[in-house]
């Protein structure tokens, strides 16, 4: 796959990890709104197979972004918030917000690719979101090109905000908190801002810990990135992965993912599929494609080299007619 030279950045700061002190503010502002997921023991014939789960798939919007979002809306003075919430997305960050917004009890609006089905769309609204369609490439200039700076609503970077990775790095300490001996943890890459959050409060917590970014073969846009070590655009496949489908690691979320990213893994879509299927029948947890991915990665691996490990599942959100198929096709 040869990567194509686009712009990756709008031109900011490199973005700083969170502090502890930062990401504990996080989650006592959360206390009220979340669910404190526990770690849950993936089903296995093997009694040491030392594989849990995270499942951040019963958050109440069905996916981890309520922990950053809220901690990033949460943070905003009462001007800001009064001016209504905006971010771009196509999925689980938008039904944060609008989640996000109707507690708190202001506007919101989402910009969105119009190439999202209508479906999506609908339940995205019926979080009481006003929704905005734009040509893909009208949303990347609208980020690139710092658009969102004249916004007349408060504005949540999807990709890089300080106090969304905050909010995302309460994973971190719930699971240090539960299981202080873990030694792997493989987290779902699109954005970076779920990892980004979680592996800087782990590593704070627990130095040795191993941290693996985990990507489709169809959209491996973070190796790429370490491969090239500098800025690149992939030319991605179809995936079953969308909530991981972004062709690029930004520039300002480069340096900390480097900082603590120890490894990445490369899911092929077959093995995805078959774990979503596993995950429903033997654990009884609906997951979507990109949640899928940690847990075919940790079984992919031999026990002796990955240790304890904790795969996050990083959301639930997949159409009921592509679950079904994947159900009843034959592995």
């Amino acid at each position: 796959m040869k990567p194509e030279k686009k712009v990756t950045g709008w031109g900011g700061d490199p973005i700083p990890q969170p502090d502890l002190s930062e990401i504990q503010t996080a989650a006592d502002r959360l206390k009220e709104v979340i669910v404190r997921t526990p770690l849950v023991p993936l089903h296995s014939y093997d009694a040491k197979a030392y594989i849990f789960l995270k499942p951040e798939n019963l958050q109440p919007i069905g996916s981890f972004k309520i922990r950053g979002v809220y901690n990033w809306a949460a943070s905003l003075t009462q001007e800001e918030r009064e001016q209504g919430l905006s971010t771009v997305s196509a999925g689980n960050t938008a039904m944060a917000l609008g989640y996000t917004a109707r507690l708190l009890g202001l506007p919101a609006r989402c910009l969105l690719p119009d190439s999202v089905p209508e479906s999506r769309v609908t339940e995205i609204e019926n979080y009481g979101m006003d929704t905005v369609k734009l040509p893909i490439d009208e949303l990347f200039n609208f980020i690139f090109e710092s658009h969102w700076k004249q916004e007349q609503y408060s504005y949540l970077n999807p990709w890089g905000d300080p106090k969304m990775i905050a909010g995302h790095g309460t994973i971190g300490l719930e699971i240090y908190n539960d299981m202080p001996s873990v030694e792997t943890v493989y987290i779902p890459v699109g954005g970076g801002g779920l990892i980004s959050g979680t592996a800087s409060a782990l590593k704070k917590l627990k130095p040795s810990i191993k941290i693996v970014g985990v990507q489709s073969e169809a959209c491996p846009s973070l190796q790429t990135r370490f491969m090239a070590d500098g800025p690149v655009w992939i030319d991605m496949q179809p995936t079953i992965c969308h909530g991981t489908a972004v062709p690029f690691v930004v520039d300002e979320m480069f340096p900390m993912l480097k900082q603590i990213v120890d490894d990445t893994v490369l899911v092929s879509e077959h093995d995805v599929k078959v774990t979503i299927k596993r995950l429903a029948i033997r654990d009884k947890l609906v997951v979507e494609g990109s949640g899928a991915l940690p847990v075919a990665a940790a079984l992919a691996t031999p026990p002796e080299k990955r240790g304890k490990s904790v795969c996050i599942i990083s959301g639930g959100s997949i159409d009921p007619d592509e679950l079904r198929e994947i159900i009843v096709m034959k592995e």
